[in-house]
This record gives C-alpha cells, sequence and structure tokens, in this order.
C-alpha cells in the first residue's frame, strides 16, 4: 500500500542544485536568451555571476530556468504583495438599527454614525425594528427610512428600496464614493496632519501621535458606537 509521509509540498522555484535535469533553457541576469545549455553549464554561468540559477517554468521541456538574485527577488515580491494588501479594498455593509418612534437626539446620532460610514466608502444597511402594535403601522418605518436618505443624498444613494422582512423594514444605502478612493483621502489626510504637526515646533510629538492614531481608528470606532447604540436595550426602551 502506497502512503505519503512527506510533510507540506513547497511552492518554492527549485534553485541551483536542487534542479534535476539533463538541460535547461537558460534565460541571462538581463533577460536576455542564452539557449538550451547544460544544468552543469548553466551552474558554472551561475557561479561566475555571483547569482542564483532559478528554475522560472518547470513545466516547459526543457525547463526554463533564469540567472537572478533570488534573495533579492524574494524581498522584491514580498514588498509588491504587502504593498498590494495595503491598497486592497474590501466591500464592506455596515448596519444601523433604528425604532420607528426614535428620538430626534438619537437620530442625530446615528444619522451621524451612516455619514461616517458613507465617507469611508462602505454600504450601510438600514434596519427599523418594529415591535407590538408598531407593525400595523409600516408608513412609519417607511417615512423614516426615505428621511434618512434625503439627508445622506450627498453622500450616498439608495441601492435597495425599503422592503419588508417580518417583524423589520430593511433598506441598503450604497456610498458615491469607491471605497479605495475614500482610503487614499484617509491617507492624504494623515499625512497632511503629520506634516502640520512637523512644520508646528510648538505641537509635541504626543499630539501628533493622537492624530494619527485616531485617524487609523475612525471605522473602528464608529463600528463599536453604533453597535454599542444597536445592542442597548435601554436605549430600545427610550426610544419607545
Amino acid at each position: 500500500m502506497w502512503c505519503y509521509l512527506g510533510g507540506s509540498i513547497s511552492a518554492e522555484p527549485r534553485i541551483n542544485d536542487r534542479i534535476r535535469v539533463p538541460e535547461v533553457r537558460l534565460v541571462g541576469p538581463s533577460g536576455e536568451q542564452v539557449g538550451i545549455v547544460p544544468l552543469a553549464k548553466a551552474l558554472e554561468l551561475a557561479q561566475e555571476y555571483d547569482l542564483d540559477l532559478v528554475e522560472v517554468a518547470a513545466t516547459a521541456r526543457p525547463p526554463v530556468c533564469k540567472l537572478m538574485d533570488y534573495g533579492k527577488f524574494k524581498y522584491e515580491s514580498a514588498m509588491k504583495a504587502r504593498e498590494a494588501r495595503k491598497n486592497q479594498a474590501h466591500t464592506v455593509i455596515k448596519e444601523m438599527k433604528l425604532r420607528p418612534k426614535i428620538d430626534p437626539h438619537d437620530y442625530d446620532t446615528k444619522k451621524g454614525h451612516v455619514v461616517r460610514f458613507l465617507k469611508q466608502g462602505d454600504k450601510v444597511k438600514i434596519t427599523i425594528m418594529f415591535r407590538g402594535r408598531e407593525q400595523s403601522r409600516p408608513e412609519l418605518g417607511y417615512r423614516l427610512l426615505q428621511r434618512l436618505a434625503e439627508d445622506v443624498q450627498d453622500l450616498g444613494f439608495i441601492e435597495s428600496n425599503p422592503k419588508q422582512d417580518g417583524r423589520n423594514m430593511i433598506m441598503v444605502l450604497g456610498p458615491h464614493k469607491k471605497k479605495t478612493e475614500a482610503m487614499a483621502e484617509a491617507r492624504q489626510a494623515q499625512e497632511a496632519r503629520k506634516a502640520e504637526a512637523k512644520a508646528n515646533p510648538g505641537r509635541s510629538q504626543n499630539a501628533a501621535d493622537a492624530d494619527a492614531v485616531n485617524a487609523e481608528g475612525d471605522v473602528d470606532t464608529d463600528v463599536v458606537s453604533a453597535e454599542a447604540d444597536v445592542e442597548a436595550p435601554a436605549e430600545a426602551s427610550a426610544e419607545a
């Protein structure tokens, strides 16, 4: 019976003496085509150039190998991948829950959260929660959702119209601004604050660092505040 006892298969390309073929199609350090040469000759050229022989196309016949500084290549690849992850934008749907008879102050507070989410390029799911006799008055929730959509129309649009879902009414707002644009603007604002702090010697470094932390933590702060508003039973009773 055959069984596999080895570890995980490495995704790293074979280099130097790990290459086990009689001949390779060699590419020079500047990308020039050297041609098909014996493996021993390719390794000899790698030593002369003080470079590594790296197998870049193992499935080709013969395999394609290139002369390069493999350590430098791995470092540059890791930096590119890190930068790509840094600029990657994920679609996020925030959620905000309201009651049909919400207090004006609470409405302004939650509208402020919606404004922040839209400015950050996130979608917002607005849920109106009906309780008891409120379920017989769905028009109250509809008017509240329409009012909120009008109040933030400069930042977002109605992506999903209000619809009844059991004891709730749901509407989804989409941002006019793309997530990547919002991230770029946030980074620019943070850099501007840092530059202002450096230009103003009378301002402490601690204050500048605090601004940077606040700029990076805007989203998380909003999420916590929004979730606190949603989950606090005291507020629900106050709104009722």
